[in-house]
């Protein structure tokens, strides 16, 4: 297909699926509950750590989670002590449970404590590896803090042993793209050239169609491949096309 063409597709379905009415779709309308910054990347945090399967579960249990925070995200990671957590016991999402969630809040606890949180770690991963994958590499580290064999450590992915990265790339889509149209949140400051397409079944799929990605699997490396592609469209936004081929996918089984 033409690049002409590809673009102009694109765009049509970005313009149509980057909308409000996107909002109540996704489990990006857990942020969406909060304005305050740090309750905006906490809930986001826990919502992109839990999205995947059916998007309904994923919305379903977030909000169970965040009703357990007292609907104050940063407050309760701040200030919970662990019989606080007792709450939260009987809300599992998949392989994520119980004791995923201890580790998870008592980890966020200790990023908190910088009032600069994780934005200060992704920021400073940036400024030190000049790109998004070691970003994630070293706010991985510091979420493990040397835990490595933890069982959490399966849900923050691991791009050096070839991860696609979904939902951490998601995550820093919400935090980091700015433009008008009201979904992701743009309150981080990292470039937006910078970002990743958070690379799923769906957006694999129909990039592939597209020919805008070759490699069969879903990993890191066709996540380079597709981002690359998407940059000759837009060099400074490239990650705005994953509501084109998500909703391609999804919405319109293309």
């Amino acid at each position: 297909m033409d690049k002409e063409v590809i673009k102009d597709l694109l765009d049509q379905k970005y313009h149509q699926f980057n909308a409000p009415e996107f909002i109540g779709t996704d489990p990006i309308q857990i942020p969406h509950m909060f304005s305050k910054k740090e309750d905006i990347e906490i809930s986001g945090f826990i919502a992109a750590t839990l999205a995947w399967g059916q998007r309904v579960s994923i919305i379903r249990n977030s909000k169970k989670i965040m009703e357990q925070m007292d609907f104050a995200p940063h407050d309760f990671i701040v200030n919970h002590q662990p019989k606080d957590l007792a709450r939260l016991k009987d809300i599992k999402h998949r392989t994520f449970q119980f004791e995923d969630t201890q580790f998870f809040f008592k980890s966020l606890q200790a990023i908190y404590k910088d009032p600069n949180g994780m934005e200060k770690l992704f920021k400073e991963g940036f400024k030190d590896t000049g790109n998004i994958k070691g970003a994630i590499t070293l706010f991985r580290e510091a979420f493990l803090r040397g835990e490595q064999e933890h069982r959490s450590q399966k849900h923050i992915a691991n791009p050096n042993k070839g991860s696609a990265a979904k939902r951490i790339n998601m995550f820093l889509r919400w935090m980091v793209r700015k433009d008008n149209f009201g979904v992701d949140f743009g309150i981080w400051d990292i470039p937006t050239s910078a970002l990743h397409i958070p690379l799923d079944v769906h957006v694999g799929n129909v990039s592939r169609k597209l020919e805008l990605l070759s490699r069969k699997a879903n990993d890191w490396k066709a996540v380079v491949e597709l981002t690359d592609n998407l940059k000759k469209l837009d060099a400074e936004d490239p990650v705005k096309y994953d509501y084109a081929l998500f909703g391609l996918g999804v919405f319109e089984k293309f």
